[in-house]
């Protein structure tokens, strides 16, 4: 699943790309799995719209949308990548691939495509002034929260420290390949209790989290399944894992084996020399 670089990279790429366009008309698939919102819904509110902004809000692609009028209104679509959602934006005599479940016709003649061969994406409208907020992710944002709130978030936890990171009500965005990254950068064992570590290894923990984030973003992600980005180029984070997926291999510090366990069912992997 694209996890907080991936989809920050989508979402930089895509607003770079169509921003300020005007959404002309819109065709959805007939699966149902997608839409949190009715197509037809959906398809009625995103005509004639105009894109202000495409920005990243945990895990999920936010349009914040404007349509002129008597009086004006506004609105927000919001995209969940899942599994292998891809949001691709292509000229409009570009084959249209397989599994695509959205198109927006844009006023410049491109398409914007969400494309999902497992459908566990989600497209969904949110109406700020219905909500009286904008579209808000269920945890804090791990690139900007202060080091004294980050602590905070783990004191009371008496799960291990892995699964508390990969909590999206404590941080959203925070996935298994940057959490076992950081943890790795940080000294820290995936299976060390929250509650107990000490505020020192906590700081280290916040600096290498957000370390991490910041070059997976600088590098386009990783791609180490079916991610691209909206111009269907691959990241090169994966290049810099420095323990994921890289079980048995040496250690790029100390050469010891990489190991992996399994914490909260997610394939979890460490220096059991270097992490304590």
């Amino acid at each position: 699943m694209p996890e907080l670089p991936e989809v920050e990279t989508v979402a930089n790429g895509v607003n770079g790309r169509i921003r300020g366009e005007v959404i002309e008309s819109v065709w959805l698939s007939r699966y149902r799995e997608p839409f949190k919102t009715s197509p037809k819904a959906m398809a009625e509110a995103l005509t004639g719209t105009r894109i202000e902004r495409v920005h990243r809000v945990g895990k999920h692609i936010v349009f914040d949308l404007y349509r002129p009028g008597n009086p004006p209104s506004s609105l927000q679509w919001i995209v969940h990548l899942g599994m292998t959602g891809r949001l691709l934006v292509s000229a409009a005599g570009v084959p249209v691939p397989q599994h695509t479940h959205a198109i927006l016709h844009l006023s410049s003649g491109r398409e914007l495509r969400f494309v999902d061969a497992r459908r566990f994406g989600r497209l969904r409208l949110h109406r700020p002034a219905e909500s009286q907020e904008e579209f808000q992710g269920p945890g804090r944002e791990p690139l900007t929260i202060p080091v004294t709130d980050f602590a905070v978030l783990f004191r009371r936890r008496r799960t291990s420290i892995k699964a508390a990171l990969l909590n999206q009500s404590l941080l959203h965005g925070v996935g298994n390949i940057y959490a076992d990254e950081s943890l790795f950068r940080a000294g820290i064992r995936p299976t060390r209790m929250a509650a107990r570590l000490s505020r020192e290894r906590l700081a280290r923990l916040h600096s290498s989290l957000q370390s991490v984030l910041r070059e997976a973003i600088r590098l386009g992600g990783s791609s180490v399944s079916d991610y691209v980005d909206a111009d269907g180029a691959a990241g090169f984070f994966q290049l810099e894992h420095r323990v994921y997926m890289r079980t048995g291999e040496p250690c790029l510090v100390c050469q010891t084996p990489i190991r992996r366990t399994v914490i909260g069912g997610r394939g979890t992997h460490y220096c059991p020399l270097c992490q304590s």
